[in-house]
């Protein structure tokens, strides 16, 4: 009985590492000083390394992973890089590009198109934003601009801070206020 069961039972891999894995971005970009996403996820498993190294995850991720963890959340750590307000996708200028093939080189993602001494172009839908090849492109020709909401994506934005139920309530006018002094009539 015990060997059918652990047969049937047997769990593959590491549970805590998938988890953590499905709560980073898979940018796949290496700011976190790791090949990709689930090496990163690894090294938190195992206590190797903080959760506050994903700037594309950024406070979001973090606080996401101190829930899954317990432990306390913290700001993100500025040499990892910094967080995008907005997400970000290149774009390049095919006009000045030379076909240099090294931002192929660097996109984690395939997410560029071209050939040597051929004009690149970028897949916008598989583009992860994570800005690694912008550098090595010696003419300059790429740019990372912010990705224009659809009706799919658009979100209300958040409100600064919230608003304080009774100040609002009291705030509100009573309808006999608004009307001005109740006329009665003669007895």
């Amino acid at each position: 009985m015990l060997g059918l069961a652990a047969v049937r039972f047997k769990v593959e891999g590491d549970p805590l590492i998938e988890r953590i894995d499905k709560e980073l971005p898979q940018t796949q970009c290496g700011q976190c000083g790791f090949p990709g996403c689930r090496p990163y996820a690894t090294s938190i498993s195992a206590g190797e390394s903080d959760i506050n190294q994903c700037p594309p995850g950024g406070q979001a991720t973090i606080d996401a992973l101190a829930d899954l963890l317990g432990v306390e959340s913290k700001p993100l750590n500025p040499d990892n890089g910094v967080e995008s307000e907005l997400p970000t996708v290149a774009w390049i200028d095919e006009q000045i590009c030379i076909g240099c093939t090294k931002c192929i080189q660097a996109c984690p993602v395939d997410a560029i198109l071209g050939a040597n001494k051929l004009m690149h172009t970028v897949i916008a839908a598989e583009c992860t934003g994570c800005d690694l090849c912008v550098e090595p492109c010696p003419v300059d020709c790429i740019y990372m601009l912010p990705v224009e909401p659809t009706a799919a994506t658009w979100q209300w934005p958040q409100p600064d801070s919230a608003v304080d139920v009774e100040t609002a309530v009291s705030s509100v006018p009573h309808p006999v206020d608004l009307a001005g002094p109740v006329d009665q009539a003669p007895s």
